[in-house]
Parts: C-alpha cells; structure tokens; sequence
C-alpha cells in the first residue's frame, strides 16, 4: 500500500531495543565464518517469508509484502531510506533547494536503463510521482505529496518539483516514490523498474523469483539470483531452513520457533531494529470512542506488559505512543495511561459509563491478533466492558476499515518509519483530529530546519498520547534467522523492506 503497509501473515518485525550500530549478531562468529570463505557471486539465495505481496503495484494494495521483495531491489526510487534510517540519492544525482524552499531541482544518474531497455528521463519520474499521488493511487504517502503543485522536466536529466508550501520531507516521501517506465503496463502482475534485480517468475501462492540484472547502471549484486519462498505457516517456514529450503528467515514468529535455531550451531541468529507496532485503534469519529476520557481508560485497563510478555516471551519492547525509537521525535511515553485498572473505572464514570459498554473489535485472521483480542476482551472485562471479537481476513480488513471506516475498533500492525504524519490526516482511518496536532504537524513539514521539525513532531507526539487516540501496546523483536554460510543481509526491518544484493552465500 505504499507508504501505509499493514500486514497480511504473522508478523514477527519489530525494535528489540538496539541502536543499528550495535544490533547484536548472536552468532557472530558464523558470521565471521560465512565472510572468510569464498563466497558463489552467482548463487541464488532463498529467503523464506510470510508476506507474499497480493499484486507487484505498491499504489493498487499490494500489501507490505512487495515492499520486502520489490523495494531497493527491482525497483528504486530518487531516495531510499537505509537500513540505519538515513535518506541516501539513489536515481538523484543530486539536487538543490531554492531559498524559499518551494523548489527542488533533482539531476538525474546518467546511463540508467529499465529493465525493458528503455533509458530512464525526467518523463518517467515525473509519471511516478504523479502516479502514486493520483486519485485512484491507494498508497496513503500520497497525502504527503500534496504540498507539490507542478513537476517540470526541461530536459531528460533534470526533474524540478515545485511546492505550494514548504515541505522538508520531501527527499524522505519521494523514497516511497518507485521510478518506473512511463510506458509500462500492467504493473499488477509484471514490472519495469531499473533495480539491480529484474523479476524472473511469479508463482502466486509459492514463490517470486528475481534474477540479477546485468545492465544494471550501479553496483552488481552479490549473487546471481533471489528467490522468496512464501509461506503460510510459521511451522512450515521454519522448517524449511531446519532442512535446507530456503538460507534466510526475514523474522522469527515467536520465541518458541527461535530456541531451535539459537543453540544450533548451523545457523546465525541476528537481532536489529524495525518499526513495526501492534495497536488497537479505535474509530475516533463515533461514540464512545470520541470521548478521550473513554479512551484513556481502556489504555489504562489493559496490562500491556502481560500481553506482551504471553505473545514474545522476554522480547519485544513497550511502547507509549505511536513514535517507535527509530524516529527523531521519540519521547518514552509508556508512562501514559500505564497500567492502573481502579482509574479506569473512574475515568469511566466521569464519561458517563459507569456500568460499562459493550463495543465490536474487528481483528485479522493472523496471529497475534486474535490471541491479542481475547486477551484485551479478558482485561476489559474486569472494569465492565464487553468486547465482542470479529475475525476477519487481511482483504476484508483493507476494504471495511481502512477504506468505508466501518468499525468501532480494530487490531493492527503499521510498520512505517516515521508515520505519526497519520495522525495529522483526520480522513485516516481511524479519523482522529486534534486540530493542535493537525497544525504542529503541517508546520513541522513546513520547517526550515530539522530541529525545528523535530521539536514540532515532538511536541505533536505527546499530545497523541495524552489523547490516547489509538492504544499503542508494543513493537515486535525483529530477528533474522539464516544458515551460518549466508551473510550480508539486513538487519533492520525499516518499513518491511528486505535489500538483497549484499547477500553472500559461501560455497
């Protein structure tokens, strides 16, 4: 879905409270092990996972899934986010801002080719702009690009951007922002992009393989080939890298599935970062969800902690807001509406609720959710709230929620770098509008400095969570599991995104 992905399996991709400079390696020695023998530049390298994409379009709702196979590797954009979360130039050169900053001149790489053997022109970038913010785009980023009023291209090399207001993201949104060939067609099911990897076969329901692409105008990737092995059941990934199918788990289920690989010598065992955040968001729009005293006290009444500690065991971290560490603006909010039952009963008196409510949680069919469901309806239940459990597939939950916003409230994972933006946008889906934090955050966009956006974003931050405007529970561990002769893969889960061509397999 673009810059909003939610997930369509079981996630396992979250902060396990380490800094991208010190994500420990639990097998590090494999690691050292894997780098020290020659390694095949033309293997084919497996990667098992859980997230096949529903088409190969990241603007008609393909899900978070062909952001992990697609993005950086067919296809790239004028900026990519890293895997530490810097903005680094990809297809831009580089660029320049005018002075009121309602300008941006991109130059454009030199000797680029799409995969069709098409050459890359400022037509095609400005197509791809255009194309993700269009009307009918389903990628919610677009909302970021409204701020532009017009895209120029004097000529092939120079894309110049002209904005109706400041807008000091811009570099990071157009990251989101996949340069494909203005003449290609049916972009559901094939593609045309000028990655370092072009798209071989795709077996819907079984794999996506991509071979190198040797006209590729950067570095050559690391191996020859990359095939995602989809699966549906954790077990069964699992297995398959016991038995040698695929060399890569892009995340571990559950701490259980991690035991067998953690005292295995045959494998490596890593721990980064990602964004990925389970919360419950309610539909702020309706009662009694547009009452924050009501709000607050389902945050208070619900030991996050417990939930936490039942679904990961000792991994995973709390969370207090919807900011996870990773971005600018974190502020540890955990402290906000914790864990405090007898004062959810009084916040619900003073809303006028003393005997309780009754209220509808539509959940995906995935785990943890309907496991995190029944556990917030056993919380609940304890100050007088009943919870009723709607279980619903990944395609129902994208056309009843997130499109027609017909719920009272759902359980989902967002796995977005840097999208408190959201809640700045009272059409979200969850339709919370503060018009401070609405405010904050087009001036925070609007700043001339970083410092300035990041103190706006902050201030911005803490006045979601006072308003408990969703419940934010946690952030899920992000662990990588490989076999010990395979390195060079990412750590980090930025945005589910999963860049292949350092991957090495030794012989």
């Amino acid at each position: 879905m673009g810059g909003f992905n939610i997930r369509n399996r079981r996630s396992g991709l979250a902060y396990w409270g380490l800094s991208a400079a010190l994500a420990v390696a639990l097998g590090a020695g494999s690691f050292s092990q894997a780098l020290a023998q020659e390694s095949d530049p033309d293997a084919t390298i497996n990667i098992g996972s859980l997230y096949e994409p529903q088409n190969l379009d990241n603007t008609a709702g393909a899900g978070q899934g062909i952001n992990e196979a697609f993005n950086g590797n067919v296809y790239e954009a004028l900026f990519r986010l890293a895997d530490d979360g810097k903005v680094e130039p990809v297809l831009s050169k580089d660029y320049k801002v005018s002075d009121d900053g309602l300008t941006y001149t991109f130059k454009l790489q030199p000797g680029v080719t799409f995969h069709s053997g098409a050459p890359l022109t400022s037509k095609d970038v400005k197509f791809s702009i255009e194309r993700v913010a269009a009307p009918e785009s389903k990628s919610s980023r677009k909302s970021s690009l409204k701020s532009i009023s017009a895209i120029e291209t004097p000529d092939d090399e120079t894309v110049v951007v002209k904005l109706s207001s400041r807008s000091i993201s811009l570099p990071y949104n157009l990251s989101y922002v996949w340069v494909v060939n203005d003449e290609a067609k049916d972009l559901q099911s094939k593609e045309d992009g000028t990655g370092p990897y072009e798209l071989e076969d795709w077996r819907r329901g079984s794999s996506l393989a991509m071979k190198r692409f040797d006209k590729y105008w950067g570095a050559k990737p690391k191996n020859g080939e990359v095939v995602f092995q989809y699966f549906t059941d954790a077990s069964a990934l699992n297995n398959a890298l016991l038995t040698g199918s695929v060399d890569i788990i892009t995340s571990v289920q559950s701490p259980d599935s991690l035991a067998q690989f953690k005292d295995n010598p045959d494998f490596t065992v890593s721990e980064g970062q990602s964004t990925t955040k389970l919360l419950l968001a309610y539909n702020d729009r309706v009662a009694p969800f547009d009452n924050v005293k009501v709000r607050k006290a389902l945050a208070r009444a619900i030991d996050d902690q417990k939930l936490l500690k039942a679904v990961w065991g000792d991994y995973g971290t709390l969370i207090g807001s919807f900011v996870p560490p990773t971005d600018p603006w974190y502020v540890d909010l955990t402290k906000v509406d914790a864990y405090d039952p007898e004062s959810a009963k009084e916040l619900l008196k003073e809303a006028g609720y003393p005997d309780g409510f009754t209220f509808t949680i539509d959940t995906p069919n995935y785990d943890p959710h309907p496991i995190a469901a029944q556990f917030i309806q056993s919380e609940l239940a304890k100050i007088g709230v009943t919870v009723k459990i709607n279980v619903i597939t990944a395609n129902e939950w994208y056309t009843k929620v997130y499109k027609a916003h017909d719920f009272q409230a759902t359980l989902q994972e967002h796995v977005n770098h840097r999208d408190i933006v959201f809640y700045g946008n009272p059409d979200f889906y969850w339709g919370y509008n503060n018009p401070k934090v609405v405010n904050l955050i087009k001036e925070a966009e609007a700043s001339a400095t970083t410092d300035e956006q990041t103190a706006k974003l902050t201030e911005a931050n803490k006045i979601i969570a006072e308003d408990a405007a969703s419940n934010w529970f946690y952030l899920y561990p992000q662990i990588v599991v490989s076999k010990k002769s395979v390195s060079g893969y990412p750590l980090n889960g930025l945005n589910s995104q999963f860049f292949a061509y350092d991957i090495v397999k030794a012989e």
